[in-house]
C-alpha cells in the first residue's frame, strides 16, 4: 500500500462506494484507470491523502466486507 496526494491527474474519475452514508458522512470513494492499484479517499477530504492498494488486495478486501 501506498500514500499518494489527492491532486494526482493520473487517477481518473472518483466515484462514491454505493454503500456510503447517504446524508454525507463516511464516504468513501475510489478511482478507475490506475492499473495495478486500486486509489482509494475520504470523500470529505479530496484533497487530503490516497491509499493505494494493489489490485490483488483489493478483491479479497472486498470479499470480506461483503460477508460482514
Amino acid at each position: 500500500m501506498q500514500r499518494s496526494n489527492g491532486n494526482d491527474p493520473h487517477l481518473g474519475a472518483w466515484r462514491k462506494s454505493t454503500y456510503s452514508n447517504p446524508d454525507g458522512a463516511d464516504c468513501v470513494e475510489v478511482a478507475d484507470h490506475m492499473p495495478g492499484f486500486v486509489p482509494v479517499r475520504d470523500s470529505k477530504n479530496p484533497q487530503g491523502p490516497v491509499l493505494l492498494i494493489g489490485a490483488r488486495a483489493w478483491a479479497p478486501f472486498l470479499s470480506g466486507l461483503k460477508s460482514v
